[in-house]
């Protein structure tokens, strides 16, 4: 059977069934990262890696600065999306012999724009040959206290589902300039109990429907109360991808004390309401585009 017959999702679980784990792995595959550590310890290791590839994640044309933040951000959206703080970098290069210096030296002013920023160490990696498009890898790791790691699947029935931010107009450039959410996320697992959480980055028709199914529940979704992006319609919020904003669940008894506090410690950000879990339904459907998926 082609890639394209089955899907990401399908793939990626065909892929992932049967890899070993060890006494320590409390996640593995099918998370934002996985996380690693003693049932009784009080901080667990996170790892994720991440790849940009040209003519699919970036064009060539794009600043290289721009592309290098974007190399790092990924991951660290990932690490937030867990609820933990990132900490060293391996960033792997593989490029065509012609490639120019100066567009090398541009990539790693932006990553080294984005590991300041967020206080990443960058401690290595690797450089090779590509025949063909540019890719580049990025091994992060990070940590987050038992008590706060956050995944897709705890959420339960009747929990509401919140949203940061936009969504839509990566096609736009966007993509390229997003802020990983990190202190946000850690703010909401400090200050509430955050049941499921991940971020948006196949966009909202597809990953609404992975949480969702993480936690075993099945969801509804008010398209009215999405926020868009200025100049996007509701479908390209929907299926546009590359948003990389918070998409969580919480208990109905902590919406209203996270709405107040929410307007309190980030005024310049978004928080919307846009559904809730639900028990498991065939029924509920997006109708709309699916998000984006690689071998679509």
């Amino acid at each position: 059977m082609k890639l394209s017959a089955m899907g990401e999702d399908a793939v990626v679980a065909a892929l992932t069934r049967a890899l070993p784990c060890g006494r320590n792995v409390r996640i593995g595959a099918g998370d934002d990262c996985a996380v690693i550590g003693g049932l009784r310890d009080t901080w667990w290791r996170l790892l994720k890696t991440d790849a940009v590839v040209e003519g699919v994640h970036f064009f060539r044309d794009e600043k290289p600065e721009r592309v290098g933040w974007k190399a790092l951000c990924r991951a660290i959206s990932d690490i937030a999306a867990m609820g933990g703080s990132p900490e060293h970098a391996l960033i792997t290069l593989a490029v065509h012999p012609k490639t120019k210096l100066a567009w090398m030296r541009g990539l790693y002013a932006g990553l080294r724009k984005a590991a300041r920023r967020f206080g990443v160490s960058i401690v290595g990696g690797e450089t090779s040959r590509s025949p063909g498009p540019a890719f580049i890898s990025v091994a992060l790791t990070g940590r987050v206290e038992r008590t706060r790691c956050v995944t897709r699947s705890c959420g339960r029935v009747g929990d509401a589902i919140y949203v940061t931010g936009r969504l839509g107009g990566s096609l736009s450039g966007k993509h390229l300039d997003f802020i990983p959410r990190l202190a946000e996320a850690r703010w909401l697992v400090e200050h509430l109990k955050v049941r499921a959480m991940m971020d948006v980055s196949d966009g909202l028709a597809a990953d609404l429907p992975r949480l969702a199914r993480a936690s075993k529940c099945s969801y509804t979704l008010d398209k009215k109360r999405i926020p868009l992006t200025r100049g996007c319609t509701t479908e390209q919020a929907l299926a546009d991808g590359e948003d990389f904003e918070l998409l969580f669940a919480i208990a109905p008894r902590d919406c209203a004390k996270l709405e107040t506090a929410w307007k309190k410690k980030f005024p310049k950000l978004p928080l919307s309401r846009i559904g809730a879990l639900i028990r498991n339904s065939s029924s509920v459907i997006l109708h709309s585009k699916h998000g984006h998926d690689h071998f679509a």
